[in-house]
């Protein structure tokens, strides 16, 4: 898995490419919630490129919402396509989580 974090002021951009399992998962939560320690609270995943996430990623996904909010910020979801809209919806993530 490939991905990229894009941190400018409040604003944090995340594009992730390939699949997400655990150590992957983990990795991301660490810089994410170092970001939104560091006064950053909206965040925008880009999944477009995204092929596979399991529920490590998932409860990234969750953890990074719950803290925005804290912050009065936001996470959204782009590109949500294939697989990962199949399990977002099977979760119903899709119902919490706003995507675009």
């Amino acid at each position: 898995m490939k991905h990229s974090l894009n941190v400018s002021g409040n604003y944090a951009t995340v594009s992730l490419d390939g699949k997400i399992y655990a150590h992957d998962a983990g990795i991301i939560r660490d810089e994410l919630l170092e970001a939104i320690e560091q006064g950053v609270k909206d965040i925008r995943f880009d999944l477009s490129k995204l092929n596979y996430i399991d529920s490590s990623g998932l409860g990234v996904l969750v953890t990074v919402h719950k803290r925005t909010i804290e912050k009065n910020g936001r996470l959204v979801l782009t590109g949500v396509q294939g697989m990962a809209a199949e399990i977002l919806k099977r979760t119903r993530l899709d119902k919490v989580l706003h995507i675009e």
